[in-house]
């Protein structure tokens, strides 16, 4: 079968309809007169890893996906998609933006710490001074000595010490990871921790102390951010319903299988799959969100090294266990909590109950969701649901989260595959991809997984916009795409 076209408009296909897809396609389906907009997604839900799930009353996201950014555009954007709030008089309106005060630690040992990591009395009464004394001086070491940055573990070393490295860092990121640091490129640490390091910490405590504002908050020390009053999904939700309005066209449920491709190297169409019936559909432009590897492997004629490269990227997948339990025993008010040590298989847990009260049935219950890190057919993956919340159940025994299994009311599961591309294999290679990528000029890669590059939320959409841009100007170097979260400070 053939979608029909309206001649005299650019047809439009995105791939993914999660925050980078979705943006696009907003942005273009503001130009009606010049675009027809389609977006094709493999799910049946709206959001991409930042969608929100519903089980029995309960909601809970695909992962703490919290809303902040330092790109005043961003900010007014999802501003005047969904008021915060504060400045919204309907007050039973779920349709707004909390605002929330950030409160996030990490457990260690059986103790809470702040995080990032402080040199406070906090710090020092769980570490003792002995202790404390040996951070303090490995850290100043750090700084006299700095290491030539060839890893991820330099990179963490430099900015923390080697032994609060191996105290917060090392461990938690194999866990996260599957591989040890020193495997790891150094760009992960520049994306994700961006220029925190213990100067920028010390700095941020004395400017709080004094009641003074830094001029730069570093992404992980930020502390207030929006959040979607039904969870993270909503935004893409009223995003997808925007975008609807204005004329666009969602296809849930359509996997896309096939890129064709035109004698000179353009985009010519996508053929995709849905409920077992084969569709093309014909475009003059391409956004594509899904990762670059299933982007390759729909290519046909694709050269062998640029396959290779591709085939060799590599992704960590994703649990997260939502468990509904009657209290805690712990006092928990964070939003997320980071889990170290080796002795649990989660990464970290997050309380729904301090998000938003709309993502709980019964606000006396408290409605949990552990995360876990692995690798798609490995033995966590390949659980069953029931396997996966006995473990979870489990592991909360362990960290005294719960006194007994039978405090345990629900459990759900999700899992996410491709949920974080890694800084390891071929990556380094991926110069190489894009190269090839950009031949074909009508084709635009965004958002996460579309440029395998571990963004938050506001950079994938800064780099639709960047696409969207370069569609309205007519620019064909695409460098301002690829760019968006390059430098090593957050801007």
């Amino acid at each position: 079968m053939t979608e029909g076209d309206v001649s005299f408009l650019q047809r439009v296909v995105i791939i993914g309809a999660g925050p980078a897809g979705l943006t696009a396609a907003y942005e273009l389906s503001k130009f009606p007169d010049k675009f027809k907009v389609v977006v094709l997604e493999e799910n049946s839900l709206l959001g991409g890893i930042s969608k929100t799930v519903e089980h029995n009353g309960n909601r809970m996201d695909i992962g703490p996906h919290h809303l902040f950014t330092k790109v005043n555009k961003v900010k007014t954007w999802w501003e005047n998609m969904m008021p915060p709030e504060e400045n919204f008089p309907a007050a039973d309106n779920d349709k707004v933006l909390l605002k929330k005060n950030r409160f996030t630690r990490i457990l260690f040992k059986g103790k809470f710490f702040d995080y990032p990591v402080k040199l406070n009395a906090t710090t020092f009464e769980n570490l003792g001074f002995g202790e404390t004394l040996k951070v303090g001086v490995s850290y100043f070491k750090s700084l006299l000595f700095a290491r030539k940055e060839n890893s991820l573990e330099d990179f963490f070393i430099n900015r923390f010490g080697k032994r609060l490295y191996s105290m917060f860092f090392e461990g938690y990121t194999e866990k996260v990871w599957g591989r040890h640091p020193k495997n790891i490129s150094p760009e992960w640490g520049s994306q994700r921790v961006k220029g925190l390091s213990g100067v920028v910490v010390l700095k941020n405590m004395i400017c709080k102390a004094f009641n003074v504002t830094p001029k730069k908050i570093e992404t992980s020390l930020a502390e207030t951010f929006y959040y979607p009053k039904l969870g993270s999904g909503q935004m893409w939700d009223v995003t997808a319903q925007k975008f609807e309005m204005n004329g666009g066209k969602i296809i849930l449920r359509a996997k896309a299988t096939k890129i064709l491709r035109t004698p000179d190297n353009s985009i010519g169409g996508v053929v995709y799959e849905q409920s077992g019936k084969i569709f093309e559909l014909p475009c003059d432009i391409l956004l594509s969100s899904m990762p670059l590897k299933d982007l390759i492997a729909a290519m046909e004629d694709v050269p062998e090294q640029i396959r290779a490269i591709a085939d060799g990227l590599s992704y960590r997948d994703y649990i997260t266990v939502g468990v509904l339990v009657e209290h805690l025993n712990l006092n928990v008010p964070d939003h997320w909590v980071y889990v170290q040590g080796g002795d649990v298989r989660m990464g970290r847990f997050v309380v729904y109950n301090n998000w938003s009260p709309r993502m709980l049935k019964d606000t006396k219950t408290v409605w949990i969701a552990l995360e876990y890190f692995c690798q798609e057919g490995d033995d966590m993956w390949t659980s069953s649901d029931e396997q996966l919340g006995a473990i979870a159940v489990d592991e909360m025994l362990k960290k005294n989260l719960i006194s007994s299994a039978d405090a345990v009311k629900d459990f759900h599961v999700e899992r996410v595959k491709k949920a974080y591309p890694a800084y390891f294999d071929t990556y380094s290679q991926i110069a190489q991809l894009r190269a090839y990528l950009d031949a074909s000029a009508n084709l635009f890669c965004i958002g996460r997984n579309g440029q395998h590059r571990y963004n938050n939320i506001d950079h994938s959409m800064c780099t639709s916009f960047e696409a969207v841009k370069n569609i309205l100007s007519g620019k064909n170097d695409k460098a301002n795409v690829w760019n968006v979260n390059t430098e090593r400070t957050f801007q």
